[in-house]
């Protein structure tokens, strides 16, 4: 797919007003991809455990690579509900110019999530609620190890993530408002990663994500974003050892 291909904008006039309205996913779409999400966690997790028997290295990999497939999984129930165009979804390209903006963005929320997440266990005294430490582990396992956390965590889960929360949720509540789908993708984003110090980063990158996804009409820039955080957090946490 071309990223450097302009968007389109299917509000520019009525008629792509109303085409936008009828192609955008709903309510049948996100109860899917819920289902999908809920019962990918539900039977991936007992598997994980057993076939890592909780080793922190094989878990750390096989957790992050779960995540990503749990959002593809649930985007893809979304997808064969009605068999919507992938444009109705806001997977659709977008310019050189975003693409940079993006990056920027990315390191913005890796800022502001450390930033945040400093107070909260200033405040609080205890990292006891990070449930990341087996990913941690994995970062720190050698250049193999490190790669593939790489592969899994900073692509494989940003593309599963936002395709699942941007591109459906969000997506699917544009149709109540900005503030809505902005909102409320965000606090369902946060959620599904359980309250934890892991909520803060998660409600920071949908925070951002769903601001982006409202002003480009795209999943892409939330993808670079979600990348960006999650790419920059291991390898500094791979070079502090």
């Amino acid at each position: 797919m071309n990223l450097n291909a302009a968007p389109t904008d299917l509000n520019a006039t009525p008629e792509g007003l109303i085409g936008a309205e009828e192609q955008r996913p709903g309510w049948p779409e996100m109860f899917a991809a819920a289902v999908a999400y809920i019962l990918s966690f539900i039977i991936g997790v007992p598997i994980v455990s057993a076939l890592t028997h909780d080793e922190s290295v094989a878990s750390g990999l096989s957790l992050a690579a779960l995540s990503g497939i749990m959002g593809l999984l649930a985007f893809f129930a979304a997808f064969v509900i009605r068999r919507r165009s992938w444009s109705a979804f806001n997977v659709r390209a977008i310019t050189a110019r975003w693409i940079f903006l993006s990056l920027g963005f990315g390191l913005l929320a890796f800022v502001l999530t450390r930033v945040v997440a400093a107070i909260v266990v200033a405040i609080t005294g205890s990292t006891d609620g990070d449930p990341q430490g087996d990913y941690h582990a994995a970062s720190n396992a050698g250049p193999l190890a490190l790669t593939l956390q790489l592969l899994f965590i900073a692509v494989l889960t940003p593309l599963g993530e936002e395709f699942a929360f941007r591109g459906v949720v969000s997506t699917a509540l544009t149709r109540y408002g900005t503030w809505v789908s902005v909102i409320g993708s965000t606090v369902i984003f946060a959620l599904a990663h359980g309250i934890n110090l892991a909520l803060i980063p998660a409600i920071v990158v949908g925070a951002i994500n769903g601001i982006l996804l409202v002003r480009t009409k795209s999943v892409w820039p939330g993808v670079i974003v979600h990348a960006v955080n999650n790419g920059v957090s291991t390898i500094l946490i791979a070079l502090a050892g």
